[in-house]
């Protein structure tokens, strides 16, 4: 029996980042908001004493439990796809706040070549320097256009940073000053700068001292323990979700979080969302919970799998290129990196933040030379600083026997003594990769779990070989002793961990016949259901994607008002 519950002005499908920020900017505007996450609500008092890396970053308290729900993956249409049964590749957040509570606070803006990356690519080498099967869109926004909303989630979150040189023009300066210059960070900004490249500070959500937002929420600075990523923040000096927009929303009294409250589908009919069905996990209860406007703002996964799950929007179709929920599904690459050994430097690698680190763009996007190179895009280039831990840090250098006291001995003696140059790249889509229903495995609900189709490609090989080779040129300009460069980009292993990037599949653009949102995160065949995060990204850029995530948020709440207000129909 489903129990039919009063009709509210907005509905959201989780409570994480994007929830949050249209709940926050809704409710202020007076509009009745209810928010459902099929995890538990959170406060910061949680997090007091936990600095836990067993419970925490090993055992993954924060993250979903795939016995319940997971994910199936394969590399290509003609292997069997199979559920992921532990965690590797990313990390699935679940609970209020969502993966905004456990990420580490990398924040960045895209660059302007970002949004437009097809039409521009095509305009400086021509359009055969584009792969016949890349499917890579321009946005249908600009950064011009979204700088603004940039601007205003800086503002809210306190990032901490300096300008960028080869970014895109700010119109405000950050709202507090760059974290502090640690000597790592400082051997990388003086070997980078003697080579010509451009270094600054990380945009950090940890904030560099102690603020106070628009909405008049303070926050203390950090304290630089290193327990930031798969953590939750007892300071609150982390910007997530918990700390900043969701208080803002609670205080107005319009706005109700249903935790433990599952969403199985979006209720559809005459062309508009209705509502959503939900169960309650804790009673076994179901629930329809009616609605003026849907908001998707679950994570990647999450957001693909119940558009297809309650049939809207066209699936995507691999074989003939048509259809646009499934899309263009991409990831990061981040197997180019160094790590570099110093005999007589040594650092404190224990002390560190989230976001805590030094960066090149001399190789990001187009800001170099592509015309002889087998790839497009590239990517940011990052001595970063997050702090090390007791039990998984244990680098040696290579050569070293894997036990006994020759280990032992070169694991005490570079614990402090080794740092680490990555590149972070670019993802480029492709129609082979894509996301679907899986046509045999089912959650614990028996509903389909969503299928993964995925691996690197040449494009892929070549950047990182290209980054790796410019980190380790930087470690050698640092001094290091030994270096050890990991080149070789092999199949994509979904069980070893890369990042928790994920994008794409509900892609944003400029025409309904190639994506499936408009640039409001309003869906073209819905004009009421907006669907809102990083599966709007067409591509992944050389970034984490947070930052973007939370501009595409702010303007979808102008959006879903400016909808409200019309009285309907398309923005």
């Amino acid at each position: 029996m489903v129990t039919k519950l009063p009709k509210v002005d907005v509905v959201t499908i989780g409570v994480g980042w994007s929830a949050g920020i249209i709940a926050a900017e809704l409710t202020k505007q007076g509009k009745k908001v209810v928010g459902l996450e099929r995890g538990k609500d959170r406060k910061t008092e949680d997090y007091y004493m936990a600095h836990d890396e067993l419970r925490y970053a090993v055992r993954h308290e924060m993250m979903q439990d795939l016995s319940k729900e997971t994910i199936t993956f394969r590399n290509n249409d003609k292997m069997r796809s199979l559920p992921m049964r532990s965690y590797g590749s990313f990390l699935l957040g679940v609970g209020v706040g969502g993966s905004g509570a456990h990420w580490n606070g990398q924040n960045f803006r895209f660059l302007p070549y970002d949004f437009e990356l097809r039409s521009k690519t095509i305009e400086k080498y021509g359009a055969d320097k584009i792969p016949a099967d890349m499917t890579i869109q321009d946005w249908g926004i600009t950064y011009d256009e979204i700088e603004p909303y940039y601007d205003q989630y800086e503002k809210m979150a306190g990032i901490s940073g300096e300008d960028n040189p080869l970014g895109g023009k700010r119109s405000n300066p950050f709202p507090t000053p760059a974290m502090k210059k640690t000597e790592a960070m400082r051997l990388f900004d003086e070997a980078t700068k003697r080579m010509g490249y451009h270094p600054y500070v990380q945009p950090s959500a940890n904030l560099s001292e102690n603020y106070t937002n628009p909405d008049g929420i303070s926050r203390a600075a950090c304290q630089y323990c290193g327990f930031c990523e798969r953590f939750g923040c007892e300071y609150g000096a982390k910007a997530e979700p918990g700390v900043t927009v969701l208080p803002v929303a609670k205080a107005t009294g319009n706005f109700e979080i249903r935790p433990h409250s599952e969403v199985r589908r979006i209720l559809y009919s005459n062309g508009k969302a209705t509502g959503v069905l939900y169960t309650d996990l804790i009673t076994g209860e179901e629930f329809e919970q009616s609605a003026d406007v849907v908001v998707l703002s679950g994570y990647v996964f999450t957001n693909v799998r119940l558009l297809l799950l309650s049939g809207i929007g066209r699936p995507y179709d691999p074989n003939t290129g048509t259809g646009v929920i499934g899309k263009n599904y991409a990831y990061q690459i981040r197997k180019g990196s160094s790590t570099g050994y110093f005999d007589e430097h040594k650092f404190n690698n224990f002390l560190g933040s989230g976001g805590l680190g030094m960066i090149i763009d001399d190789y990001n996007g187009d800001n170099f030379d592509h015309s002889d190179l087998d790839f497009i895009h590239g990517g940011m280039i990052i001595l970063g600083q997050t702090g090390q831990r007791p039990i998984a840090n244990n680098q040696v250098p290579s050569g070293t026997k894997s036990w006994g006291k020759e280990f032992k001995d070169a694991s005490i003696k570079y614990t402090n003594a080794s740092l680490t140059v990555k590149g972070e790249g670019a993802s480029m889509a492709y129609k082979q990769h894509f996301l679907d229903l899986d046509p045999i495995y089912k959650d614990a609900f028996g509903d389909p779990l969503v299928r993964i189709t995925f691996d690197f490609e040449e494009q892929d090989r070549q950047l990182t070989k290209y980054l790796a080779d410019k980190c380790e040129g930087i470690l050698k300009e640092m001094g290091a002793d030994h270096i050890d460069t990991s080149r070789d980009l092999g199949p994509y292993n979904v069980a070893e961990y890369q990042s928790t990037h994920n994008t794409g599949g509900v892609i944003m653009g400029a025409d309904p016949e190639t994506s499936a949102v408009n640039n409001y995160s309003q869906m073209w065949d819905v004009e009421n259901l907006f669907v809102v995060g990083a599966s709007s990204f067409p591509q992944n850029a050389g970034y984490n994607p947070t930052g973007t995530v939370g501009a595409l948020s702010y303007r979808a709440a102008e959006g879903i008002l400016k909808y409200m207000e019309k009285g309907g129909s398309l923005i």
